[in-house]
């Protein structure tokens, strides 16, 4: 699915118009987003939780060459299915 479907099965499932839907869609995902930046979790309950995950910096090393690199320390999204996504599912 991709976010036009995710967009038409909102709209359909909600009586929005496509219009309307793909606003909706755009707000939740922006307000994910911008939560995450600021290193806050989002939790809907019997969905999931998406939180930020703190990688350190390190080394590592070029695959084709064997030189030592530096990897830049970073945040990563995560996302932890709740219960009911779980069941929803099997």
């Amino acid at each position: 699915m991709n976010k036009n479907d995710l967009v038409a099965a909102v709209a359909e499932h909600s009586g929005l118009t496509k219009a309307d839907a793909l606003k909706a869609v755009d707000a939740v995902v922006k307000s994910i987003a911008m939560s995450l930046k600021e290193d806050k979790e989002v939790r809907l309950v019997g969905f999931g939780t998406f939180t930020v995950s703190h990688r350190p910096a390190g080394e590592g090393r070029n695959p084709r060459t064997g030189e030592k690199i530096k990897i830049s320390a970073a945040k990563l999204p995560k996302f932890r299915a709740g219960k009911g996504l779980k069941e929803a599912i099997s």
